[in-house]
C-alpha cells in the first residue's frame, strides 16, 4: 500500500469514525486502526452508487455509539475499537466512557494518544484507538 493511499485512508476513517463529534483527520501513528475503519466501505463502481452510499454513510457516522473490527496487517491481526459517548471518569492515564446505550468502556490513555479538546467529567466525546490484550489503549480522543 501506498504512503499516499495510507494517509487517505487516515484521515477518512478519523472523519468516519468520529465525524459526529467533530473529529479532523489523524496523523499516520494510527494507520491500521484508520485504514480498518475505511476498510468496511468497498469502492463504488459508478458515480451514482457513491451518492446513494453518502446518506448511509452519514447515518452510520451519526448513530455509531461503539463498536470492534478485527483487520489484518503485516504483522498478524489487530482489534480496532470505537465508541462515542459521556464521560464518566477521568485522570491522567485512563478515561471512562459511558455510551447512550449503557456500554461502559475504560481506556487506557498512551503516550501516542491525541487528545482534541479538554477532558473532563461529563463532557462527550469520541474515542478510537485498539484493543491490546485485555486493555483498550485509546490512539485518538475528540471532545464535542
Amino acid at each position: 500500500m501506498t504512503r499516499s493511499r495510507i494517509a487517505f485512508s487516515l484521515g477518512l476513517a478519523g472523519l468516519l469514525a468520529l465525524a459526529g463529534c467533530g473529529a479532523a483527520p489523524t496523523t499516520a501513528d494510527v494507520a491500521a486502526e484508520t485504514y480498518a475503519l475505511t476498510a468496511m466501505d468497498a469502492p463504488s463502481a459508478s458515480p451514482s452508487e457513491a451518492a446513494a452510499a453518502k446518506p448511509r454513510r452519514a447515518y452510520l457516522r451519526k448513530n455509531t455509539l461503539h463498536g470492534e473490527i478485527t483487520v489484518q496487517v503485516k504483522e498478524g491481526t489487530r482489534t480496532v475499537v470505537v465508541q462515542r459517548g459521556t464521560v464518566t471518569a477521568t485522570d491522567a492515564k485512563t478515561l471512562s466512557v459511558k455510551s447512550s446505550d449503557g456500554f461502559t468502556q475504560t481506556w487506557t490513555l498512551g503516550d501516542k494518544a491525541k487528545v482534541q479538546g479538554t477532558l473532563k467529567t461529563g463532557a462527550e466525546v469520541g474515542v478510537a484507538g485498539r484493543k491490546d490484550g485485555d486493555a483498550t489503549v485509546a490512539r485518538l480522543v475528540r471532545v464535542k
